[in-house]
């Protein structure tokens, strides 16, 4: 074959051939490219480690801080409300979101849900984390996103771990517990894109009478207080958040809410530092990220009449930061609280600026964004405030910002959720640590542990009034649930945990505006049954608002319709009555007659589970109380019980027990 033929036939073979060629190269650089977008996209998303500030990340404050003009710089102080739901993008609410964080250069986001009466309307970990990524993609610099995770993720989206209130913790005595809390919060929390955590709360509840705090401390002694804070601290910091002591000097020993009016802490400053300080301090020496200042007055720490720590500079930059040696963040309570807004009614901007000068270095959710921030840039022009504190707290935002990694990204990866929340080990600690706190402080010895009493195998599980079954029931067991209000949750999970021991057992739901016209129908019920369980539901709610001499008050007591029906239960059956105390552990004070009486210190499903474990002999009862219950018991106190073996426990019912 001549060298034309071989040349001929080669070249048209090159020439067949390189289309495909071309395609395949094409392809391969295709995929090489998608290889290289999808390693930048696993890139753009954060993932959470340990709070370090590192050369990269202060140096990118140093530089962040040097372009910012003052509008950025004063935008970087304030922190919005942004309700964790599905927004559209068409949404006048998302829109509204977006501009203010644009016009405002806002610093930080606090997510919370919308609030309807007395419901949170909660919202699912994938919309929240969906809309707070959507909100960082909007902001030139990223936002730092805060919550008040005080009971976990749970107490804001459906579908994370669930735990008790913080007294519950102190009832089991274990701090180990507040750290394990800590820890799995601060994973659930940065998994939907949250840094930062307004808890714990290192207020000693030493007043009983406190409407606000309550249940929300882990007690009235300031050490074990400062104990389970500092646990906390170090368990949120293995799972890479941020954590917050609230409220700054201490809201325990105050009879008014600062949601509806001024509080006063009265105490002179030999007890406010035995008392009101020590957990404070232990939170700084565990490395607290930041503090919270309340609107309360203190004239101990500052004499001036109405003015509030917040606004104080004796307070938040004599005692907190150069008395005390807090270097980290400090930031306001909600600014538009009615115990601060009253305050600033003529000029409502105001608020955030003596709260700044104040030494303040975030303000959360002002009462009026614009008035504030408007007041805030004219306070920086005149020289009111000073520019070198400015950049001060605005450095201090920005490196704490790098040290979450922030810097290098600012989006969650929605895709993880379903590893990372509400993982089966995770819901199995939340209600451990319900089941330990269980506290039995009175016992006559007849009611403890109650039967499961059973029933004819056609009854309908979970029956209650007014729907029965066509089987035969006898309601030797009668369970009355008390609540504020018959349309929340509060008892729906009790009353599953009592129907699924005693099919036959029958619950009546009571609130205020029910109570009176059902009292003949609860009574004749009392009479008629064997065992009575009375599930009082009272927790501290902020800015509830009740009527009574002077106006508007806030109240953890039970109103004076349930409590009459309570009373009146008790007048015909006290020796076959238990009284669980499903949040406030100082109802009991009101009662002397109670003869059984258990705190759960909680109203959350697992301590209602828990609950009703203990008192039907299923779990040992091992919590002490962390707080005195004035005529009642002290602190410490607690009646331990173990657990009876099932086949143990007594039962006319054949195998109707059903474990949770």
């Amino acid at each position: 074959m001549s060298d034309y033929s071989t040349f001929a036939i080669v070249n048209g073979m090159f020439r067949r051939f390189l289309p495909i060629a071309l395609l395949l190269a094409a392809a391969l650089c295709s995929a090489k490219g998608f290889s290289k977008d999808s390693d930048k996209s696993k890139d753009r998303f954060l993932r959470p480690g340990p709070i370090h500030l590192d050369k990269a990340g202060r140096k990118w404050a140093d530089k962040t801080l040097r372009k910012m003009s003052p509008e950025e710089k004063v935008g970087q102080l304030f922190a919005i409300r942004v309700n964790a739901q599905f927004l559209n993008d068409a949404d006048p609410i998302w829109i509204q979101l977006r501009d203010d964080v644009r016009k405002y250069h806002i610093g930080s986001l606090v997510m919370t849900v919308t609030v309807d009466g007395p419901f949170l309307l909660k919202s699912q970990p994938y919309d929240a984390a969906e809309l707070l990524n959507r909100l960082q993609k909007s902001s030139k610099l990223p936002l730092f996103v805060a919550a008040d995770f005080e009971r976990g993720v749970s107490m804001r989206l459906n579908g994370a771990s669930i735990f008790p209130h913080a007294m519950a913790f102190g009832a089991t005595g274990k701090p180990e517990n507040a750290e394990a809390f800590g820890r799995i919060s601060a994973l659930e929390a940065r998994a939907i894109g949250v840094h930062w955590n307004f808890f714990p709360v290192a207020d000693v509840n030493s007043n009983p009478a406190n409407p606000i705090v309550n249940t929300r401390s882990f007690g009235e002694d300031p050490k074990q207080v400062g104990d389970f804070v500092a646990a906390y601290i170090r368990g949120a910091h293995q799972g890479g958040m941020l954590a917050t002591a609230k409220h700054f000097p201490g809201h325990g020993d105050t009879a008014t809410d600062s949601h509806l009016g001024l509080a006063q802490v009265t105490g002179d400053r030999a007890r406010l530092d035995a008392i009101e300080l020590p957990p404070f301090r232990r939170a700084i020496e565990a490395g607290v990220d930041a503090v919270m200042v309340a609107h309360v007055t203190v004239p101990a720490l500052d004499p001036e009449p109405n003015r509030v720590a917040t606004t104080s500079r004796a307070i938040v930059t004599g005692l907190l930061k150069e008395d005390m040696g807090f270097k980290g963040i400090v930031v306001t309570d909600a600014l538009e609280m009615a115990g601060l807004t009253r305050l600033y009614e003529k000029d409502i901007g105001r608020a955030a600026v003596e709260s700044f000068n104040a030494g303040n270095d975030v303000l959360i959710l002002p009462a009026d964004l614009d008035a504030s921030y408007r007041s805030m840039l004219q306070a920086v022009e005149s020289g009111e405030i000073d520019r070198a504190r400015l950049d001060q707290s605005v450095r201090k935002i920005l490196e704490v910002k790098a040290s979450l990694g922030l810097n290098r990204a600012r989006l969650v990866d929605p895709g993880q959720l379903s590893s990372q929340i509400a993982k089966p080990e995770n819901l199995a600690a939340g209600q451990r640590i319900a089941d330990e706190a269980i506290t039995l402080v009175r016992d006559n010895g007849k009611v403890i542990p109650l039967q499961s009493l059973g029933t004819p195998q056609a009854a309908l599980p979970y029956q209650s009034l007014p729907y029965q079954s066509v089987a035969e029931v006898s309601h030797r067991l009668l369970a009355v649930i008390f609540s504020d209000d018959l349309r929340t949750g509060s008892g729906r999970m009790l009353e599953r945990q009592i129907l699924a021991r005693v099919p036959d057992a029958r619950v009546i739901y009571a609130d205020a505006r029910s109570a009176e016209g059902t009292k003949g129908s609860v009574v004749e019920a009392v009479e008629a049954a064997e065992r009575v369980i009375a599930a009082v539901y009272v927790v501290p709610t902020a800015g509830k608002a009740v009527r009574a001499a002077g106006g508007l008050t806030n109240t953890v007591a039970m109103d004076d319709v349930t409590g009459s029906l309570l009373t009146a239960i008790l007048d015909r059956a006290a020796s076959r009555t238990v009284v669980l105390a499903m949040g406030n552990p100082y109802v009991a004070q009101d009662f002397p007659a109670i003869q059984n009486y258990v705190c759960a210190f909680s109203n959350a499903t697992v301590s209602e589970t828990a609950a009703v474990k203990a008192i039907f002999g299923e779990i040992p009862i091992g919590g002490r109380l962390p707080v005195t219950i004035p005529g009642i018991a002290s602190r410490g106190e607690g009646i331990e019980r173990p657990a009876q073996p099932i086949s143990a426990r007594p039962s006319s019912g054949g195998s109707s027990h059903v474990q949770p």
